[in-house]
């Protein structure tokens, strides 16, 4: 048994799980909220763990900048940057130095692993990554398109290719990350190539609380109009918009039950939810070419039968045809549920980000 600690430290909280990437099973898993103090967090976790020692420990980072394209070994250069990275990432990048700074006073025999969920896109071209903005404004204060959720696509990236019997260099595809957040990339060659984040995880997708793509005159319109400060509209747009903007109701699970009770503001949310979807669909299938596979994950795209046959539905002439009886199954496994003979595959394929991480840290280990 190898067991590695993943922590995901907020500014206050501590999320960790002891995976054994042996057998891939999470032994042990806590949420400790409320926090204060991350190294009195760190010692009731310890507690917690009881006689089981981990081997390594990594860490989830939301923001790595355009530096880190890989995991890394945490020393006091890595947090110094991960400090300095804290204003693209304010309400992430603090907590998790926290955390690690905890983790590393409460086992500092161990290796610790920072792994960034921006990495996966640093495969990005200029021609994805890069704002048609002043250029001297977006060099000066970083402002790109970096990505989010990396480690959930490069997992499913990986396992969509053992699914299919492909290397993962030879793979072509277009992932749906769909849960209370949400992102697509294009996958070509086993890589990146462009993603639905962007400077921050609100761009792209319809999500639960976020916006989305929208014209950047909004912001000034409402400050101007609305006489809202630019901080109000931010957390308008973080916090109340997407799913909740649009009924009232953030999880798509009370979405979907409204709709099928006859509410049309539930209806119309759910059409812009897809619509925006297959916006990216058919973006990311003229960057491609021809796909391989268009997969579902996260917790909408795992459980969402609804959501899975809306967003397909219409896209026959591009090889995209699920079959609905597949497409009502349950299972916690990969999966095809496109039709016979389609000429794109259309698979349900779990993510796990904590696992994904675990072994990420063990190849520091050997």
């Amino acid at each position: 048994m190898r067991p590695i600690l993943v922590i995901n430290s907020g500014s206050s909280s501590l999320k960790y799980q002891l995976v054994d990437v042996d057998s891939s099973v999470a032994l042990q898993s806590g949420l400790i909220e409320r926090v204060t103090d991350h190294a009195m967090a760190f010692k009731q976790m310890i507690q917690e763990l009881g006689d089981v020692s981990p081997l390594a420990i990594g860490h989830r980072v939301v923001h790595g900048g355009s530096e880190f394209s890989k995991p890394v070994i945490i020393d006091n250069a890595v947090i110094a940057r991960i400090k300095e990275l804290s204003s693209l990432a304010p309400l992430h990048n603090p907590g998790h130095v926290a955390g690690i700074e905890g983790a590393v006073a409460a086992f500092p025999e161990l290796v610790q692993v920072a792994v960034f969920d921006t990495a996966f896109h640093q495969t990005m071209p200029v021609e994805s990554y890069r704002y048609a903005i002043d250029q001297k404004l977006a060099d000066e204060y970083g402002i790109r398109r970096y990505g989010f959720h990396g480690t959930s696509h490069a997992f499913v990236a990986q396992k969509t290719a053992e699914f299919l019997g492909k290397d993962l260099s030879e793979l072509n595809a277009i992932i749906l990350h769909l849960g209370n957040g949400a992102s697509a990339s294009a996958i070509k060659n086993g890589e990146s190539i462009n993603t639905s984040m962007g400077l921050t995880p609100l761009q792209g997708l319809v999500m639960g609380t976020r916006s989305g793509d929208i014209d950047p005159a909004i912001v000034a319109y409402l400050e101007r109009v609305a006489k809202m400060s630019i901080d109000e509209v931010d957390a308008s747009l973080n916090k109340n918009a997407g799913l909740k903007g649009l009924t009232g109701d953030s999880d798509l699970r009370d979405v979907e039950s409204r709709a099928k009770a006859g509410d049309q503001v539930a209806i119309d949310a759910l059409a812009v939810y897809s619509m925006r979807i297959k916006h990216y669909i058919g973006a990311y299938l003229a960057q491609i070419g021809p796909i391989d596979a268009l997969v579902f994950t996260a917790g909408v795209g795992e459980n969402s039968v609804e959501m899975r046959s809306q967003i397909t539905s219409g896209l026959e002439h591009l090889g995209i045809k699920i079959d609905a009886a597949k497409n009502q199954l349950r299972d916690k496994s990969a999966r095809e549920i496109s039709v016979e003979g389609a000429s794109v595959k259309v698979l349900v394929v779990p993510t796990n980000e904590e696992l994904a991480i675990a072994l990420q840290t063990a190849e520091f280990l050997s």
